[in-house]
């Protein structure tokens, strides 16, 4: 391994390519702790802090997948969440919307036309959003006036202890330029560097919680054998580190699994040659719908407990069962939450997997490309029997992720465990690194290999 580690940094192009992303990512994690003027950033964090838990949770689970700080005022704050959220919406538009879906048959072109409408959908939405948490996070303070979130020199200046409407616009269009800053820092890694930038961006971020996690865990681990039901001892470290690597194991094998469908290309004759007759095989993915299944099911789960307990804040008997409900739908503990959310998962996993995989569109690419499925003819058999097999493998996929979400609330529970420690042994901060790291392994072998240098997992 360092053998070929050596090899990576003796090409020129691929050492200059891991320099270049390594000095993007250098420039997102300091404009990371840039903070917005005239906030104080310890009563900001505070304020964060004594939020409520549901609330807390959500901000928390959008941060992970997000690449965002919304714990921190900061010029980055809101990550890439709005470029997320435009290119969501763009994807799940072209199913429904004709002009969108004949921009995505058109290739190259209509590519290009797509990201330019997602670049100008991500700037409406980051202004929409940085004036709905700056409005939350600084007017929404304990004293109600916005000033303990202010520094002494912008209460100075603020009207009756109110943020001016001038700085309100400045903050949102440094908010706004921070996070079209990232959105451009992504592509000029997919231009210039290496990797998926936009993946790699979250990774830095889920990789940079990893030291206080772990910093947390130690501090409040003992080193000796006290058993499982008193503190943090050394067997509960041992098993810590054991079940992580055995998530790790099993996300791995899920991630790259694969239902491999035979296909047999037509012979045709050209002159006095004779091509195809060559029999290959259409990968399909068993996780076909990767992490967006368990970013749907943690953000609309959010939803229903917050409305409850809002419907059950005064004392009559409506309010008190409104209350109840929204307690156990927030109650990660709760096997009804648990249920609510391993259902939630499947139903977004064949969504998802139904937006993103067409198997008529497939079976029409195979018939014109002159190959077929061994057994199946071309057209209408074709298509159904893809529609069974990826039914079938979403079935097994969405198993897995569910799974893998509720291991974080089964190691801190069971282990007495803080949850930011648990949330690195499953859910989506998880599968989102080992399939960044994946792509990211791949991008580097495609270079060795090209070089003729064998790949860093031969």
């Amino acid at each position: 391994m360092i053998e070929k580690l050596r090899i990576i940094f003796t090409i020129p192009e691929l050492r200059r390519k891991i320099f270049l992303t390594l000095f993007l990512l250098a420039i997102y994690r300091i404009g990371w702790q840039i903070p917005l003027p005239m906030i104080d950033q310890e009563s900001v964090s505070q304020f964060a802090k004594n939020m409520s838990g549901d609330l807390a949770k959500f901000l928390s689970k959008i941060s992970v997948f997000s690449g965002s700080q919304l714990n921190q005022a900061t010029i980055f704050g809101l990550g890439i969440m709005p470029y997320i959220s435009a290119s969501i919406i763009l994807q799940l538009m072209g199913t429904v919307y004709k002009p969108l879906e004949e921009l995505k048959k058109e290739g190259e072109a209509g590519r290009k036309k797509i990201n330019e409408y997602t670049r100008y959908l991500t700037v409406v939405l980051c202004l929409i959003q940085s004036a709905g948490y700056l409005w939350f996070v600084i007017m929404r303070d304990p004293s109600g006036t916005g000033a303990a979130n202010m520094t002494d020199e912008a209460f100075e200046v603020a009207a009756t202890g109110q943020l001016t409407f001038m700085w309100q616009m400045i903050a949102i269009l440094i908010m706004t330029c921070g996070s079209v800053f990232l959105m451009w820092l992504g592509e000029q890694i997919d231009e210039y560097g290496i990797g998926n930038g936009i993946s790699l961006l979250i990774m830095a971020g889920i990789v940079a919680k990893m030291p206080s996690a772990l910093m947390s865990l130690l501090s409040n681990a003992t080193f000796e054998l006290n058993g499982f039901n008193s503190g943090i001892g050394l067997e509960k470290i041992i098993m810590l580190v054991l079940m992580f690597i055995g998530v790790v194991v099993g996300v791995v094998f899920i991630t790259l699994g694969q239902r491999r469908i035979p296909t047999q290309s037509a012979k045709h004759v050209r002159g006095r040659r004779v091509y195809g007759g060559t029999r290959q095989y259409m990968p399909l993915r068993v996780n076909q719908a990767g992490v967006m299944p368990i970013i749907f099911a943690q953000s609309l789960l959010m939803i229903p407990p917050f409305l409850f307990s809002l419907a059950g804040s005064g004392e009559s008997w409506f309010s008190r069962i409104m209350g109840g409900i929204g307690s156990v739908l927030g109650d990660p503990r709760s096997m009804v939450y648990n249920l609510v959310y391993i259902g939630m998962i499947y139903f977004f996993c064949y969504f998802w997997t139904a937006i993103t995989f067409n198997p008529k569109e497939i079976s029409d690419n195979l018939k014109d490309n002159g190959t077929f499925i061994p057994g199946y003819r071309p057209g209408r058999r074709t298509e159904d029997y893809l529609e069974k097999v990826i039914e079938r493998i979403t079935y097994v996929g969405a198993g897995f992720l569910a799974l893998i979400a509720v291991v974080p609330t089964i190691i801190s529970e069971l282990l007495g465990v803080d949850y930011m420690v648990a949330s690195f042994y499953g859910g989506t901060g998880l599968l989102i690194a080992v399939s960044v790291a994946f792509d990211l392994v791949q991008k580097i072998d495609s270079h060795l290999v090209m070089r003729n240098y064998s790949g860093l997992l031969e």
